[in-house]
């Protein structure tokens, strides 16, 4: 690699979306975020982008919150997974995690686009079929319910301060 290689622009190199997912379940049923995205409305695991300065534990546990008002613990690394988005056509890496509901705040103000949370069932998740944000919504409902449950600590976190600058 030339020096000219070494300071070639930053808009020049290709990145997918790196997002968190959580599984939250409450017995037979899942924690779900009904939103509304690119003028339609879709189901989803509470889910979103990683924060620059967030650890990937830290950003799966903030977006379960301000998308449903519910404070998880993250239980388990479910796996990660790799899809080209329909939407605007990028590749998206996902970390899907296994949560636990801790506690709720019903007056809690969600995320902007997020009209509801709701817990379904796995198969009323499945009858959603195309609404559903992306098939990742049930491979990981699926992997946690094939017993793919893989320790928190497989996740290295080396972001200073623990994951705040």
């Amino acid at each position: 690699m030339t020096a000219t290689d070494n300071s070639r622009d930053n808009k020049d190199v290709w990145r997918p979306h790196v997002t968190v997912a959580c599984v939250v379940a409450d017995g037979d049923r899942y924690l779900m975020v009904e939103e509304e995205v690119g003028g339609r409305i879709a189901y989803n695991q509470p889910a979103g982008h990683l924060d620059d300065f967030e650890s990937l534990q830290e950003a799966a546990v903030r977006e379960t919150q301000e998308e449903t008002g519910w404070r998880v613990a993250l239980t388990h690394l479910i796996g990660v997974h790799q899809w080209r988005s329909h939407e605007h056509g990028d590749v998206v890496v996902r970390f899907s995690f296994a949560a636990k509901p801790l506690s709720h705040d019903p007056q809690q103000l969600l995320d902007t686009g997020v009209r509801r949370a709701l817990w379904l069932k796995r198969s009323e998740i499945e009858d959603l079929g195309d609404r559903l944000r992306s098939p990742m919504v049930l491979m990981s409902i699926d992997a946690w319910l094939a017993g793919q449950r893989l320790p928190l600590s497989i996740v290295s976190d080396l972001m200073p301060g623990g994951g705040h600058p």
